[in-house]
Parts: C-alpha cells; structure tokens; sequence
C-alpha cells in the first residue's frame, strides 16, 4: 500500500490513525467520480481519469505532509521548500498529463472550450490549482491534527509538572516533620525519660503513613485528623500537662477527602512557635464540613514569635509550602489566612470538597 510505503517519511508530530487517511482518500475519491462524472455525464470515463490521478494526488500529498513540511518548512528553509514544491508539481503536472493521455483520452482537457494543447500556460495553471486544491485541504486537516496533539500535549506536561511539584513539596514536609519529631526523641533521651519508647512506637506509626498512604492524590479526613491526634501524643508525651488542646468536628465527614500532609504542618507551628518561654500550650482545633461544599479548617493557638541573632523573624517551610499547594491543588478556588490576635496565632483555610 501506497501508505505504507511512506512510512519512512518523519511525521510533523502527531500520528494520524491510517483508517482517517483511508476514511479520507476514499471519501475523496468517491466525491470526486461523482462530482466530474456528473459534469462530464461520463461517469465511466471520471471513474478512468480519477483513477490514474488519485495515487498521483497521494504521492504528492505525503511527500509534501511529511517530507517537505518538516525538513524545510519546520527548520525555516523556504526558499529550499518553495524551489522543491515547483519541482513537485511540475513532475507531477507531467507524469499526470501523460498518463491521462496515454490511457484515458487525448483530449487531455474536456471540460476547456476545444481542443487544447498540452504544455499550455492555461492548462499548466489549470492542472497546479486543482492539485493545490488536494494538496491545501490534506495539509490543513494533518494541521489539525497537530494543533490539537500540541494542545494535548501541552496540558499532559502541565498535569505531569503540576504531580512532579506537588510530589516534591510532600517530600519536604516529611523529612521536615521527620527531623522535628527525631529532635524531641533526642531531647528525651538525654532526660533519660520513661516515655521515649511510647514515642519510638508512635513515631513508627506516623512512619507506616507518610511512607504509604500519602502516596494517593487523597486520604479520608479521617486519616488525617487521626494522623494529628498521633502527632498531638508525640507532644503530649514530651511536653506533658503544659498542652491543652481541644479539637471540634462540625458536620458529616464521613465521605470527606483532603489531599494528604495538608492540615500538620500548622499543627507543628503550634508547637514550634507556641512552646518557646511558655508555661501553656493553649490550642484549639476545627474540622467543618459546610453543606458538602466546602471544608473549613481552623487553628489557635499560643503563640510567641521566635527570632534569631539578628533579631529577625524564623520561618519554617511548613506555611509557604502549604501555600503553594494550594495554589496547585486549587487555583484561585480556595481562601486562606493567618493573623495574630492578642498572643494568640490563627488559621483560617477553607477549601473546596467537590
């Protein structure tokens, strides 16, 4: 076949399925018998001449989609494609030419007043237009084509960017929970404290989740709020009764999912910012399910601003990661927020359930 023939030709981009070419050229063909069958009121005498046109029409088709387009056109060598092209469709206005008039008739142009001569500026013309009529219509469908892989194309390596970011600001906050959490292990075991173990066994908890369940788009709520309590133990163990913590859940959440490691990072802000020089750790948590729209998530907590040598403030990668999470998972379509009021740190985010 004519089409497998040309196989070796490099495609633009895309890779058209060959029942369209088929769909394509026999649709033309069928259009095209009919068409000057019905001018002529010869259909036996179109049904010869189309069928000594048409492999012509495939082969200059094909050389142009997949030869000349991407090896000049493509690399910016238009005086080379345009040269070629005039090459192209003078050998095929003479090897159609003479054929037609070989095996059809010698009347190489009836549908012209008279008898016409060959080699003729009108008839040349007349030849050239119709085959960049064919040629025009296949290249501006394969142009399609392309058009809407690309498009396609493009927004894959958007999804695939978009996991890639989303799967590397996960493996920050793990590492980065990881090392808070070894550090209050460490912090115990030079107290030589009696709850170290229980925190080696909760610590191996949290593990067996971020090492196996994050790895979904998204968890139950349930999951995650159960992941806060078992880091909230952690707490509670090293820092004893100096926590108080309540948390609220307003609505069904039976249903709700969360994208993962989304909610501990303000949590260990509670701890991180709350437990420096204080006696308390007064924090307050709540999970609401509005109408099945929207989740609100809120946070309070104690709070006392850490700062270092120069006296300027200490920042995690908790919070700008969450925030550009957000803006990954949820575009626009969120709202969050964090103020301090009278010693006190506060959280506001509200995303989106459906």
């Amino acid at each position: 076949m004519i089409l497998e023939s040309l196989n070796w030709f490099k495609n633009t981009s895309s890779s058209i399925p060959k029942k369209f070419h088929y769909f394509f050229w026999i649709t033309y063909f069928i259009f095209n018998v009919i068409r000057w069958g019905s001018y002529f009121d010869d259909y036996w005498y179109s049904l010869k001449s189309n069928l000594v046109e048409f492999p012509l029409h495939l082969i200059v088709v094909y050389i142009h989609i997949y030869l000349l387009i991407p090896r000049f056109i493509l690399n910016k060598k238009y005086k080379q494609y345009l040269f070629l092209l005039i090459i192209l469709f003078g050998c095929h206005y003479m090897v159609r030419t003479g054929l037609n008039y070989v095996l059809v008739t010698e009347n190489i142009w009836p549908e012209a007043e008279g008898l016409q001569q060959v080699f003729t500026f009108n008839h040349i013309i007349a030849v050239v237009l119709g085959e960049v009529y064919v040629v025009a219509l296949a290249t501006s469908i394969k142009l399609i084509f392309d058009w809407v892989y690309e498009l396609n194309r493009v927004e894959d390596l958007q999804k695939i960017q978009l996991k890639t970011e989303l799967d590397f600001l996960k493996s920050q906050i793990q590492p980065h929970f990881f090392f808070n959490t070894l550090n209050n292990l460490y912090a115990l075991t030079l107290e030589k404290s009696d709850v170290a173990p229980s925190v080696v066994l909760k610590l191996s908890d949290i593990m067996q989740y971020v090492l196996y369940e994050v790895k979904e788009p998204k968890i139950r709520l349930f999951t995650a709020i159960n992941y806060i309590q078992n880091y909230l133990d952690l707490e509670r163990l090293r820092h004893g009764d100096k926590i108080h913590c309540e948390m609220d859940i307003i609505g069904n959440i039976e249903d709700v999912e969360v994208p993962p490691l989304l909610f501990l990072p303000f949590i260990e802000n509670c701890f991180k910012h709350g437990a420096k020089n204080s006696d308390r750790i007064y924090l307050t948590i709540s999970f609401e399910n509005e109408q099945d729209n929207w989740l609100i998530f809120k946070v309070e907590n104690s709070f006392s601003q850490n700062t270092n040598k120069k006296n300027k403030p200490i920042h995690g990668i908790g919070i700008k990661n969450i925030q550009r999470r957000l803006e990954l998972l949820f575009a626009a379509n969120y709202e969050f927020h964090t103020k301090i009021v009278d010693q006190t740190f506060c959280v506001f985010l509200k995303i989106p359930l459906q």
